[in-house]
């Protein structure tokens, strides 16, 4: 249930209160309570990526599926790629920019 706030324009006193949506409908069809903004944001996260949630089984199909497809954004997360295929596929992305651009330098 979440917390609403609310303030009583007869006594000018703020509160907050739990209760349902249908529950706050009615309470704030009364004239002399206003229905205020919340003062916070309650915000779930969690914390590490998605990486550290995976067990290492997954993580090595992951590999697998991304050295059968190497260009594929999975390829670029897990794939294990070496120095010089960096350095290839850096040189493609450049070369290839060139050529969208106009083949100048």
């Amino acid at each position: 249930m979440p917390t609403y706030r609310f303030k009583d324009h007869n006594t000018n006193k703020e509160w907050e209160d739990l209760m349902t949506i249908s529950e706050m409908e009615k309470f704030k069809k009364k004239k002399h309570i206003e229905l205020l903004p919340p003062t916070q944001m309650n915000i779930i996260s969690s914390i590490g990526s998605l990486d550290s949630k995976t067990d290492n089984g997954w993580k090595e199909t992951l590999s697998k599926i991304s050295e059968a497809h190497p260009s594929s954004h999975l390829a670029n997360q897990y794939g294990k790629k070496s120095t010089k295929d960096v350095q290839v596929d850096n040189l493609r992305k450049k070369h290839r920019t060139r050529a969208l651009k106009g083949g100048g330098r």
